[in-house]
């Protein structure tokens, strides 16, 4: 029976880690803004907001998509999630304006991914109650490599067959990854996380939400995602803009981006299975504080500028890798799906309020002085919270 249970728990890991890899595919979107503004023949700054609405629909949808899988069940959801992002994106192909383009690529691809997403991650949590930093960043790392893989894989595409076919094979492939991972699932039973999680109490979400704690970790959680969403996604323009590097040495940016947000999500991913996830917290963003502080207050060069990138870029990935654990330290594991998918509004929010900041007053310094300040803030809520700890790691046991 034990052996069982660990081959469709690790049948469930296996199927996760496919799914997430077809869901990080759409953080390579911004390699078609080009070619579909010149389809347009509208700006491309109206096109990009696409990814904005994506990214608002993935988290909205992770926040509703516990209740599809109460009603439905893991594997239809999961299933119907993936024929929807594939049939998004083949729309997006044949989106002949701007508001076609935005419903397509933005509304139904983003709350397919978002559908899929939260719900894989936590249900894969579950099943690995004991390592559950480990099973996040497995799940949360092959995110991450999705979109670095489908990077190439989508230049390749668009290079060899144009656009349209491009979104295609992506469509394709995407169905096949998200479907076939779905199928390899399996619904972790409540009986697995209240056997080893007896220490913390499992609260709904109502209960959840009268909590202070509830909100501080919401705050931490949507400060960290606006300073790596935001920094991510300019990163290249700041080096250019503010730093003054050559262009093609800020192109580099992006893999260092890349590198240490995949760290970030691996290192503390490992680390929050032996240390206080609250702790490894705190050490996040005092990384991304860092980051900042070289950002405004040391005269950059390219090596420095590198370092305040990574630094950030390695506190985003390795919170979003620890927060599913984290939530469930301090609120059970029980409604981890509706208890973490209301905090996880907190990235598409964050995804942004840095834009518009920026845009509101006039460039990047304001949007890095509001996120130093937020990150200062949140750093002192989250050691306010080290003695109220619902619950430490549990040690590892051999399975």
């Amino acid at each position: 029976m034990k052996a069982l249970s660990n081959s469709v728990r690790y049948r469930t890991l296996a199927g996760t880690i496919l799914c997430q890899f077809g869901l990080g595919s759409v953080y390579t979107w911004s390699l078609f803004n080009d070619g579909l503004s010149s389809k347009l023949s509208e700006p491309l700054t109206q096109v990009a907001f696409t990814f904005g609405l994506l990214s608002m629909a993935l988290a909205v949808a992770s926040s509703l998509s516990s209740r599809l899988q109460e009603k439905f069940g893991l594997r239809i959801v999961a299933i119907g999630a993936g024929l929807a992002l594939g049939l998004g994106l083949f729309l997006t192909s044949t989106a002949a304006s701007l508001p076609a383009l935005y419903i397509y690529g933005g509304i139904l691809v983003g709350g397919a991914d978002g559908t899929a997403y939260l719900l894989t991650l936590s249900n894969c949590v579950k099943w690995f109650p004991e390592r559950k930093g480990v099973a996040s960043a497995c799940a949360i790392g092959a995110y991450g490599l999705g979109s670095l893989g489908f990077k190439y894989l989508n230049l390749m595409l668009l290079t060899r067959f144009g656009m349209e076919t491009a979104f295609h094979i992506w469509a394709l492939l995407a169905v096949i990854l998200v479907v076939g991972g779905a199928l390899l699932m399996r619904e972790a039973p409540t009986v697995v996380s209240k056997a080893v999680e007896a220490s913390a109490r499992d609260y709904t979400l109502n209960e959840a939400i009268r909590q202070p704690k509830y909100w501080m970790l919401a705050l931490i959680f949507l400060t960290v995602c606006m300073s790596g969403l935001y920094l991510i996604g300019v990163a290249k323009d700041v080096g250019e803009l503010y730093v003054h590097l050559p262009a093609s040495v800020a192109a580099d940016t992006v893999a260092i981006v890349a590198a240490a947000n995949l760290l970030g999500r691996l290192v503390l991913g490992v680390l929050s299975d032996k240390l206080a996830r609250i702790h490894i917290i705190s050490f996040a963003l005092a990384c991304a504080m860092a980051g900042m502080m070289l950002l405004l207050f040391v005269p950059l060069n390219e090596y420095s500028f590198f370092v305040a990138v990574a630094c950030v870029a390695f506190s985003f990935g390795g919170t979003i890798t620890v927060y599913p654990g984290l939530v469930s330290d301090f609120f059970g594991m029980a409604n981890l799906a509706r208890n973490y998918g209301l905090i996880y509004l907190g990235f598409g929010i964050g995804s942004v309020i840095g834009s518009i900041v920026s845009f509101a007053f006039g460039g990047f310094l304001p949007t890095f002085y509001m996120v130093l300040s937020l990150l200062f803030v949140s750093l002192l809520c989250s050691i306010t919270l080290w003695p109220n700890l619902g619950g430490a790691p549990e040690p590892a046991t051999a399975h």
